[in-house]
């Protein structure tokens, strides 16, 4: 059993940055891989972003286009997911995921724990 819990949402200006944080309980986080989605209003819920458990692989979403970057630090089990150049199309609700399994998971249903979300809005 996991349980996740995002931090560092909030409110920016386009153009802006944020990190948000993932805290994982347990001590077997280091063989997680850990997923990072959003949801944005009256919209499906879309994959953003993943990485391996050694944090050595990541895999990113196309309209991340090398704005988002992920990364962890397994001593403090913890899952990071850094938010350059911000477009108010960014706003959502965003959710990290965990599961045992190759970093290259981008569905939501290979996911089997979640975090309750944090939310970040971009004002244009």
């Amino acid at each position: 059993q996991v349980q996740l819990v995002e931090s560092g949402g909030g409110l920016v200006q386009a153009g802006g940055s944020l990190r948000l944080s993932c805290v994982a309980s347990g001590r077997t986080f280091s063989s997680y891989t850990m997923g990072w989605f959003r949801q944005a209003p009256g919209k499906e819920r879309e994959f953003v972003g993943v990485i391996g458990w050694s944090g050595s692989s990541a895999y990113y979403a196309d309209f991340v286009n090398g704005r988002f970057t992920i990364s962890r630090d397994n001593a403090k089990n913890t899952v990071y997911l850094q938010l350059n150049s911000l477009k108010p199309d960014d706003t959502a609700v965003y959710y990290c995921a965990a599961n045992r399994g190759p970093y290259t998971m981008r569905r939501d249903t290979d996911y089997d724990y979640w975090g309750q979300g944090t939310q970040v809005t971009v004002s244009s």
